[in-house]
C-alpha cells in the first residue's frame, strides 16, 4: 500500500510524525492511501487506539483526510498550499480575469495618506505598551459600523480580512471543530479552515447569500462557527439582503453558542445595504478589510464583535505580533478622514461591467450571477474545458474548483479589468468555451 516507505512508532506523536516524515520528503505522494487502523496497528505492535489517535493528529494538521469506507489517505496538496497557486500561469498577451484584483485605476494614491501618516507618526512616535488601535480610528471604524446598523462592540485591527477571521475562529474554536462555510465561496478561508484543523461543512449559496436551509443543515450536523460574506461574495458576487438576513437571523436563534462572522470585505466598493447577522448569538464578529477600495497593500482590516471574543482577540494578538503598524492605521485614518474613494462611483462602475457581461451572457444562453463586487459566476460542465478553450481565445479565467467543496462547477470571471464595451466579445468567447460544438443553451 505503501511502497517503499515504512510507518515507524510506538506512540501517536511518533507514528504521526512518522507520517508527515513521509510525506514531507514525497515519500508518500499525494493521493496515497494509509493502511487501515488495525493493520497498521498490528505491524507496529501496538493498540488500535494508539494509531487512531496519530491519524486524528494528521488530520488535525491537514496532513491526511478520511472518506469513509475508502479510508485514510494523505491530502492530494498540503493544508498550506494556497488555492490560488494551483491556477495556470497566465500567459503574454492573454487578458488576465482570473486573478482577483482590483481595478487599479479606481485605487486612490496613497503617497499623500503615507506622508500624513509620516508627519503625524513624527510628531507622537508610537511605542510598547500604548493602545494597539489608534483611537482616531477606532471611532472612524466605529462610526462606520453604527451607520450600517452593526452591533455595538469593541474595535481591533489585523492584517487584513483573513488575519482578523484567522484569530476570531482560533479564539473559540479547537482542532476537529467544524465551520459552517459559504459554497461556491473565498478559496482562502477553504484553505484556512481545515490549516487550523477544522472542518468544512459546506453551504450552498444563491444570489442573495447563504442559503437558510443549508445553514440551519449545517448547524445540526454540528458546525460551531458560520462564515457569511456580507456583499462581493467572492466568486458569485452574492450579497445578503433583507429578507435572507431575517431568515438566517431566525435560524441562528436557535443556535445561541454558534459564532457567527461576517466579512465585509466589499466595504467601499458595493453600494448594496449591509445586513449583519451580529447579536443574534452570544459570539459573533464583523470584519471590515480594507484590501479592495484602497489596494491589497494596505494590509489593514477593523473588526468589531461581543467583548469576549475581541479581548481574547487582542489579547492572543499582543503575544504575536502586537499590533498593526500605526503607520498604515494614520494612513487608513487619512483616507477615511478625506473620502479619498467615492464609493458611489467605484460601485457603479464595477456594476456597469458585471451587468454588462451578465446581460451579454444572458443573450447567448448562457447563465451567470454577479451581484455586487467584481466577479462573475458562470456555472458550466467541464471547468478545465472553458478554461483552457478561452485561454486560447485570449481570456485567462478562474476555474471554479479554487472556490468550491461540493458545489456545482464553475468559472469566476474578475471584470476589473474589463472595459463595458469588451463585455459582447467576452460573452462570445465565453459562449463558445461552454458549447464548443454548437451545443444548447446552459440556463
Amino acid at each position: 500500500m505503501l511502497g517503499d516507505y515504512r510507518i515507524t512508532g510506538r506512540r501517536a506523536s511518533d507514528i504521526a510524525a512518522s507520517v508527515e516524515a513521509g510525506v514531507g520528503t514525497g515519500a508518500l505522494a499525494p493521493g496515497a492511501p494509509l493502511p487501515p487502523l488495525r493493520e497498521l496497528a498490528a505491524a507496529l505492535g501496538v493498540n488500535p487506539n494508539t494509531v487512531a489517535a496519530a491519524y486524528r493528529t494528521l488530520r488535525e494538521r491537514g496532513v491526511i483526510e478520511t472518506d469513509g469506507r475508502r479510508g485514510s489517505r494523505v491530502r492530494a496538496r498540503p493544508s498550506s498550499t494556497p488555492r490560488d497557486a494551483l491556477g495556470p500561469a497566465v500567459p503574454q498577451g492573454v487578458r488576465d480575469l482570473a486573478s482577483g484584483n482590483p481595478d487599479l485605476s479606481l485605487l486612490p494614491a496613497l503617497d499623500g495618506a503615507l506622508a500624513a501618516a509620516a508627519r503625524r507618526y513624527g510628531r507622537a512616535p508610537t511605542l510598547y505598551g500604548q493602545d494597539p488601535v489608534a483611537p482616531e480610528l477606532a471611532r472612524l471604524a466605529r462610526a462606520g459600523f453604527d451607520a450600517d446598523g452593526v452591533p455595538a462592540g469593541p474595535v481591533a485591527v489585523t492584517s487584513g480580512a483573513l488575519d482578523g477571521i484567522e484569530r476570531v475562529l482560533a479564539a473559540h474554536l479547537r482542532p476537529g471543530d467544524a465551520v459552517a462555510v459559504e459554497d461556491p465561496g473565498w478559496g482562502s478561508v477553504l484553505d484556512l479552515v481545515p490549516a487550523l484543523g477544522l472542518r468544512v461543512l459546506p453551504v450552498a449559496v444563491d444570489d442573495d447569500g447563504p442559503v437558510a436551509g443549508a445553514v440551519e443543515r449545517a448547524l445540526a450536523q454540528g458546525a460551531r462557527a458560520l462564515l457569511v460574506t456580507s456583499r462581493a461574495q467572492n466568486p458569485t458576487g452574492a450579497a445578503v439582503g433583507a429578507e435572507r438576513a431575517r431568515e438566517l437571523r431566525a435560524v441562528l436563534a436557535a443556535h445561541p453558542g454558534v459564532l457567527v462572522i461576517d466579512d465585509d470585505h466589499g466595504h467601499g466598493i458595493v453600494d448594496l445595504p449591509l445586513f449583519p447577522l451580529g447579536g443574534v448569538t452570544r459570539h459573533w464578529a464583523l470584519v471590515r478589510s480594507t484590501a479592495k477600495a484602497y489596494g491589497p497593500d494596505l494590509r489593514l482590516a477593523v473588526l468589531t464583535g461581543d467583548t469576549v471574543t475581541l479581548d481574547r482577540v487582542r489579547g492572543r494578538q499582543l503575544l504575536g505580533p502586537g499590533w498593526v503598524s500605526r503607520l498604515l492605521q494614520y494612513t487608513a485614518v487619512e483616507l477615511w478622514s478625506t473620502d479619498a474613494v467615492d464609493r458611489a462611483a467605484v460601485a457603479r462602475s464595477y456594476g456597469e461591467r458585471r451587468q454588462a457581461l451578465v446581460a451579454a451572457l444572458r443573450e447567448r444562453g448562457v447563465r451567470a450571477h454577479g451581484r455586487s463586487g467584481m466577479n462573475v459566476w458562470v456555472p458550466v460542465a467541464d471547468e478545465t474545458g472553458v478554461v483552457t478553450r478561452l485561454l486560447a481565445a485570449g481570456w485567462a479565467v478562474a476555474a471554479g474548483a479554487r472556490f468550491r467543496v461540493e458545489a456545482a462547477a464553475g468559472v469566476r470571471v474578475t471584470v476589473s479589468p474589463l472595459a463595458v464595451a469588451e463585455a459582447a466579445g467576452l460573452a462570445d468567447a465565453i459562449a463558445a468555451a461552454v458549447r464548443p460544438a454548437g451545443g444548447g443553451r446552459t440556463g
